[in-house]
């Protein structure tokens, strides 16, 4: 079994791949002593407020509604639990085990510029919860983007030694699994609790995991545009770079980069091999499209990494180096939601175009290849049928990009009077990048077939290999037969695992080849 990577927390802001790598499993954590100091010296001044009596939200006071009731001395151990206890309220199906790792990483390394005042031993126990795969089980509904306040609070109590969750692949009680881990829950501590469950960290978290995939989504959406460009001949002329120059689109010209380079060696790059003066938009915008789609993701990863380190999202919130605690709203995320709905409507747009260039390569009349993408007749339904396949998931994309409702709220008395719907916005987001998947599976195969059909004297290197790998999933269209299992095996396989993405170099040295200007 290879050695797992060992990643240092340190509170900083995560990369993707690292919270990728720790989701999954293949990288372990060590909190850095900078971070643990940063831990203590944030104790240090919730135990100074407690000796002084301050009232503080959520230390000395009530939460919510209670927020004008003071607690007594001796209360404020048990009201950290039952701070957890009370908030463990989520329900629906549990977050999957890479979401709920990821959830617990963003979690931990927030807390570690000390804003929380979370105890150190409880933040080194979250670690040791990472690298031992002791988890909580998280029901996924019962967020609104005000903090993840009632999912966490199934973190909080677990860490307390109640609730269950998993070790590993074997699920059981809290207690048992603390134990078969070598691990003994935490004793929380004043504040504890609260620092343990307010955070937007599961939003976070499925955000997170979505946009490291759909950057790679991202690339095979170039692979099977740039496929169906080589199979319909179409004029490259629209991605030449003094177009995009002349109205230069957010995004247009990396994406037109993107495209000459994977058809670099085509035909289409010699004058007068382009099929049409001027293709359908589908095809002759794919730049703007898919540059849209680029700007969009950069805008919600911008959003997002504030939320994974780098400062705090507690309120109140513990400012270490001044001995202060101060009230924040530092909580909601308006932009991360603002942002991950604007993506899912680029993607969306995307997604149409991509089901319109399916369409316009199986009508003779656009592509000069047999209606359908058969060569056996008017008897045969050849592709036809896929279309309403695509259809179908162009429905099901286009309702995902709605946004999340909004509402007035009457919460805690009317204190709680906003929300933002984070996690909503980033479930969805995964449902559509679970359905984009599909969609691309399938103008992948029938631009595959387009392409044998059209054989043409010399194709892009890069496109012979996309080629190839669609085919190593699905055979090419002889006699009707349903395609399913060979669409599902592509969307599994050769989209899923980055070997169609990895087609697209994105390294610096990659050099832009020249699109010609002539039909």
């Amino acid at each position: 079994m290879a050695a797992r990577q060992s990643v240092e927390l340190t509170g900083d802001i995560l990369a993707l791949a690292t919270i990728e790598a720790v989701a999954t499993g293949k990288a372990e954590v060590t909190l850095v002593p900078s971070a643990l100091e940063h831990l203590a010296a944030g104790r240090e001044v919730v135990e100074a407020a407690l000796a002084k009596e301050e009232p503080v939200y959520g230390l000395t006071t009530g939460l919510g509604a209670r927020v004008t009731h003071r607690l007594s001395n001796e209360d404020l151990a048990a009201f950290s639990l039952r701070t957890v206890q009370g908030r463990a309220q989520s329900v629906g199906p549990e977050l999957d085990r890479e979401t709920v790792r990821a959830a617990l990483l963003i979690h931990l390394n927030g807390r570690l510029a000390g804003g929380s005042g979370l105890s150190p031993a409880i933040g080194q126990l979250l670690a040791d919860m990472l690298n031992a795969d002791l988890r909580p089980a998280l029901p996924a509904i019962g967020s609104l983007g005000a903090g993840d306040l009632c999912i966490l609070g199934h973190l909080g109590a677990f860490v307390a030694g109640e609730g269950r969750g998993w070790l590993g692949a074997e699920r059981g009680e809290a207690k048992a699994l603390f134990a078969k881990a070598g691990l003994a829950p935490a004793q929380l501590g004043p504040k504890d609790g609260l620092a343990l469950i307010n955070s937007s960290s599961a939003g976070a978290a499925l955000a997170a995991l979505t946009l490291a995939r759909l950057q790679r989504l991202h690339a095979t959406a170039q692979v099977a545009g740039a496929l169906s460009l080589e199979a319909f001949r179409g004029n490259l002329s629209p991605l030449h770079p003094q177009a995009s120059a002349a109205r230069a689109q957010p995004g247009q010209t990396r994406a037109a980069k993107e495209l000459l380079a994977l058809l670099e060696g085509s035909l289409l790059q010699q004058p007068g091999q382009a099929r049409r003066v001027q293709d359908p938009i589908s095809l002759r915008c794919l730049a703007p499209i898919h540059g849209s789609q680029i700007v969009a993701w950069e805008a919600a990863f911008a959003a997002l990494e504030p939320e994974t380190g780098g400062g705090s999202s507690d309120n109140p919130l513990i400012l270490p180096d001044r001995g202060q605690i101060i009230s924040t709203g530092n909580f909601l995320t308006p932009h991360l939601t603002l942002t991950l709905e604007t993506l899912a409507r680029a993607l969306a747009h995307s997604a149409a175009a991509c089901l319109a260039r399916m369409s316009r390569l199986m009508v003779e009349r656009f592509s000069g290849l047999p209606n359908n993408l058969t060569t056996l007749g008017s008897g045969h339904s050849g592709f036809a049928p896929l279309m309403k396949v695509g259809e179908s998931l162009l429905g099901e994309i286009t309702h995902l990009a709605q946004p999340a409702p909004l509402a007035l709220r009457w919460g805690a008395d009317g204190v709680e009077d906003d929300a933002t719907h984070t996690p909503l916005a980033a479930k969805n987001l995964s449902a559509l990048a679970d359905r984009l998947v599909l969609l691309l599976s399938l103008e992948l195969v029938v631009a595959a077939q387009a392409l044998e059909l059209a054989a043409p004297a010399q194709v892009a290197p890069r496109m012979e290999q996309a080629l190839a790998l669609v085919r190593s999933h699905v055979a090419p269209l002889g006699e009707d037969r349903s395609f399913s299992a060979e669409v599902m095996a592509l969307a599994a396989g050769a989209v899923s695992d980055g070997r169609l993405s990895g087609l697209l170099d994105l390294s610096p040295a990659q050099q832009t080849p020249q699109a010609t200007t002539s039909s």
